[in-house]
């Protein structure tokens, strides 16, 4: 694998995060597809595009971008050997041809300049040490007036899974579920910060839109409860405490859930993201 300088994140999405991805694919998809159509729209995809999409994971936007280029090809990167070879192994099941995946670091993978018409990303930007490195690394991918479209959690009070967390704090010891600023789910939270990084990372026209859907987190209360509690930051709590109050965590989570139920029994969670899209410029000398 190229150079990697997300040390964490590469340690992180190739250990029990990234294999607990893998394993719930299916699952994850159902809390984040809601944004596939808008994202996919935004980035303008035509068919004979080619398509960069980072932050990859198991591979449904990758495969979705390259059914909607047919003549093109799209490239899915990531940093989980994990997520990967879910994502391969479900392109060949599904016929998809001209779609491939790579292991890599965004922010310093030595793209082929130009190689690409559009950049996506379903939340898998909000992890690089260094945005505005990384961000210029992918601009320089495009071809000029190539479009980047991303999605990536607002602020993180309107955000269902994180009040269903925040339900806990008289069990568990919740603490600061992200931080705006720093590598992490909520690192690009702020508008005003996305502008800056990418006005800096070199792209022009820049529009960031609040987006909204309702993802499927279980089916029946107590499913979505194991869920979530299975999740990077379930697990971390559950780890400080003993088999009583863990079962207690279980019972307060599912209660909280439960309110949440939809007539068919699925457990349906609101999230509020950010859609951004911007261009890398026609003339390089143009700054936003």
């Amino acid at each position: 694998m190229p150079d990697i300088v997300n040390i964490d994140q590469e340690k992180a999405w190739n250990g029990p995060e990234g294999a607990h991805w893998a394993r719930n694919q299916d699952r994850w998809n159902a809390v984040n597809e809601g944004f596939n159509e808008p994202l996919l729209d935004a980035a303008g995809i035509t068919p004979h595009h080619r398509v960069l999409d980072l932050g990859c994971g198991s591979g449904q936007t990758t495969r979705l971008a390259a059914l909607r280029a047919p003549r093109g090809r799209a490239l899915g990167l990531d940093l989980s050997a994990a997520m990967l070879a879910e994502a391969r192994s479900r392109a060949e099941r599904e016929g998809i041809t001209n779609v491939s995946f790579t292991q890599g670091d965004a922010q310093v993978l030595p793209f082929e300049a130009g190689a690409f018409d559009a950049a996506i990303s379903r939340y898998g930007v909000m992890f690089f040490a260094d945005p505005v490195a990384a961000f210029g690394n992918v601009g320089r991918a495009l071809r000029p007036g190539g479009r980047l479209a991303f999605v990536c959690p607002a602020d993180a009070r309107l955000n269902g899974w994180v009040a269903a967390v925040e339900s806990l704090r008289d069990v568990l010891p919740v603490g600061d579920l992200g931080t705006p600023g720093l590598p992490g789910m909520f690192s690009l939270a702020g508008p005003d910060r996305i502008r800056d990084i990418l006005t800096t990372a070199g792209f022009t026209d820049i529009a960031i839109d609040q987006a909204q859907v309702c993802g499927t987190w279980g089916h029946g209360a107590e499913d979505a409860a194991r869920f979530l509690l299975g999740t990077g930051p379930g697990r971390h709590l559950l780890k400080q405490a003993d088999a009583a109050t863990q079962a207690r965590a279980h019972r307060t989570l599912t209660d909280h859930l439960g309110d949440h139920m939809a007539a068919d029994g699925t457990v349906r969670l609101r999230s509020t993201s950010w859609l951004v899209t911007a261009d890398r410029p026609t003339d390089p000398s143009v700054r936003a």
